[in-house]
């Protein structure tokens, strides 16, 4: 029988890919990526990629999968993270799964909403007025239909536009609704105040066991701000400005991604390179926050980092306690 997903998550900062890092090393186990930025080619500074020292110790996976021009999906992790897994436990290796981003571990573990199949006529009449009348046409029409998915829709994402339209076509209701699988969420994938602890993944497509890490506020503050001078020393701007450079021609993600955005006004020569690298450390702040209100609703133990905390040691208690060939339920 397989042994279960190894899975650490918790905000960014918190030092989650170095413990992953070193408690795959000691099991000979390899990473699944779990980050909707990191899929994307090139942009390597600002989405923190794993070094060339960390790859060559241990083998990384759902790393530079697509172009920056091309959109991915969630969809489109849950078969690439899939594929991993399997090819991982072919080799009877560990498989350790650490990243960011909460709606992807939900797709992997829970799957998402079956939607209707492509229907082809409809398709290419949307194809057709998105070339004639512009996206921002079928984003007015879809906010009038689905308010929900007009919200989390960008107007030039024009492939998930017209999936959004083709589903309210076929069904007669909002594709948002038929998104909402988390009890304790609202359809915008926030959580419901005071929704406490919710039932996630009942019954998982694949078995795991998980930690989150958790750090004092003031601690994580700190260490957003080393990160953030760690990148301009590494790279940052170089990379923001050819994000900016072909702003017009990128996909919706890594447009909108913490790392890029917020160096937009000191190319245009409306801000100064500090201010720019300030808001970024609020940026990343305020994802923090979001993270965490995701996490703490996941089944994980927490374990707590002191700032002085001894990553190899803790992989080592880990690998004897809760990632040990036989782990207890969290």
């Amino acid at each position: 029988m397989a042994q279960p997903l190894r899975i650490i998550v918790g905000s960014t900062a918190s030092g989650k890919e170095d413990l992953a890092l070193a408690c795959a090393k000691l099991a000979g186990g390899e990473i699944v990526s779990v980050d909707s930025m990191k899929v994307y080619r090139r942009l390597e500074t600002a989405t923190a990629k794993p070094s060339a020292a960390a790859r060559a110790a241990v083998r990384h996976h759902c790393l530079d999968l697509v172009e920056p021009e091309q959109s991915f999906s969630a969809a489109d992790f849950v078969k690439a993270a899939d594929a991993a897994i399997q090819d991982i436990r072919s080799r009877s290796a560990i498989p350790f799964l650490s990243g960011g981003s909460a709606f992807y571990y939900k797709a992997l573990l829970e799957g998402l909403f079956e939607g209707p199949g492509a229907e082809p006529e409809i398709r290419l009449e949307l194809e057709a007025r998105a070339d004639r009348e512009g996206t921002k046409a079928l984003h007015r029409e879809l906010a009038a239909k689905d308010p929900a998915a007009a919200a989390k829709i960008h107007a030039a994402d024009r492939r998930r536009l017209i999936r959004a339209l083709e589903v309210a076509a076929v069904t007669g209701s909002g594709i948002s609704r038929r998104q909402t699988q988390w009890p304790g969420f609202h359809a915008s994938g926030a959580p419901k105040e005071g929704s406490g602890r919710v039932d996630f993944f009942a019954a998982p497509r694949h078995a795991f066991t998980m930690i989150r890490l958790v750090r004092n506020r003031d601690d994580l503050r700190g260490r957003i701000r080393s990160r953030v001078g760690r990148m301009a020393a590494n790279g940052l701007r170089e990379e923001a400005e050819w994000v900016f450079a072909n702003r017009k021609r990128l996909a919706q993600t890594p447009l909108q991604a913490v790392g890029y955005k917020e160096f937009f006004p000191f190319f245009l020569g409306e801000a100064t390179w500090e201010d720019s690298l300030e808001k970024l450390c609020l940026a990343t702040n305020r994802l923090v926050r979001g993270q965490d209100t995701w996490f703490r609703k996941f089944p994980a133990r927490e374990v707590f980092l002191a700032p002085d905390a001894d990553i190899g040691q803790l992989a080592g208690q880990l690998a004897d306690t809760v990632f040990s060939p036989h782990p207890a339920k969290p």
